[in-house]
């Protein structure tokens, strides 16, 4: 299992494109978004300045990139070309398989958040202290995992030539209302009704609890488990059906 996480490292790290998507690219949109609220300006009901606010979404966001549209094309596009098929007459038991997917993501997706609060420390002075940093790089790192898991779901729910639109819609769907483009207060009322139960809302509130030094809404946390819980057990379901399709 080892020798395949190294693989779909050594795979990932070669993508340009992939990797520009992951990386670079959260980075772009948080300058952009954050210059539109000046140097000190607040998000209305938050207390954060714009840069502070914008750097979690775009932090999570490069994430959830990373975890979600990594994991499912690859996966799709290997059960079409029938690469899990050669898999399947190794040793490597199934859930190696998907480990190997999720571990793999999971290191791609922290350079993602590392390179946004480098930009938001450098470029517009976002302060946070030193807990506060490392506390959010792992809750945004461990959240990561929910969408890792539903990035292995849709790439054994869709085929190769499906795989793509229907990861575009669930992607930007989740970061578009979960508040990661726009603060879900600019949403009408009836919209933040919905947000707030969606797990990119509660995924991103973890990190701006962590910015105002307060402690993770235990419902946030509760709908992130939950969610996580219906992800890794689609995910595990949609895996044994296409073994046995197989």
């Amino acid at each position: 299992m080892n020798s395949l996480i190294k693989l779909e490292l050594a795979r990932a790290l070669r993508n340009r494109k992939f990797l520009f998507f992951s990386v670079i690219y959260p980075s772009v949109i948080f300058l952009l978004a954050s210059s539109q609220g000046g140097t000190n300006g607040k998000v209305d009901g938050t207390g954060l300045t714009v840069a502070a606010y914008v750097m979690v979404s775009m932090a999570s966001f490069g994430a959830l990139t990373a975890v979600l549209m990594g994991n499912s094309e690859r996966i799709a596009k290997e059960r079409e070309n029938g690469w899990v098929r050669q898999l399947r007459l190794t040793t490597l038991p199934g859930r190696g398989y998907v480990l190997a997917k999720t571990a793999s993501a999971a290191v791609v997706s922290l350079p993602s958040i590392v390179v946004v609060f480098l930009v938001a420390a450098a470029v517009k002075g976002v302060r946070l202290d030193a807990w506060q940093w490392l506390a959010l790089t792992g809750a945004i790192w461990a959240g990561s995992l929910v969408f890792a898991a539903l990035g292995v779901a849709i790439g054994y729910l869709a085929s190769g030539d499906a795989v793509r639109p229907l990861t575009m819609i669930v992607y930007f769907g989740l970061s578009i209302l979960g508040g990661l483009w726009f603060p879900s207060t600019s949403f009408p009322q009836w919209l933040q009704d919905i947000a707030k139960w969606l797990p990119t809302h509660a995924y991103a509130a973890l990190g701006r609890a962590i910015e105002q030094s307060q402690a993770p809404h235990a419902q946030d946390i509760a709908i992130l488990a939950v969610f996580f819980v219906l992800f890794a057990g689609g995910a595990a379901w949609l895996y044994r059906k296409d073994t046995l399709k197989a």
